[in-house]
């Protein structure tokens, strides 16, 4: 079963501030040992918002309106994500459990969600 950790932006991740070291640090061994229980299929941070292109499609049948970032609403950005394949949601949510927090000061926030196959 596929799942994704989607984790959640912050003014931090927005402002292409990096995280310390520590938390740098924490976040290769969480995906070293994603890797080694062999359910790790992709893990990728995101550019900020500033950098994307959103596309918005107001009428059915005609041309997307397309806007460049930054966007607003920063706690619905995503920053990035891990692709895990395992074999229940209850392993999926004991992986997410162990995601250190990936934005460091209390801002972060992962969301898990199962992918269509």
């Amino acid at each position: 079963m596929l799942f994704m950790l989607i984790v959640k932006a912050s003014k931090n991740s927005e402002n292409k501030n990096l995280p310390n070291e520590t938390l740098r640090q924490a976040m290769s061994k969480y995906n070293e040992d994603l890797r080694e229980a062999g359910v790790r299929v992709m893990a990728k941070g995101l550019h900020p918002s500033s950098e994307g292109i959103r596309f918005y499609f107001p009428e059915e049948g005609c041309e997307p309106v397309m806007k460049k970032g930054p966007f607003e609403n920063v706690n619905e950005l995503v920053a990035g994500f891990f692709l895990i394949d395992v074999g229940s949601k209850e392993e999926a949510i004991e992986w997410a459990k162990k995601v250190p927090d990936p934005q460091g000061n209390g801002e972060g926030q992962v969301e898990l969600r199962q992918v269509f196959q």
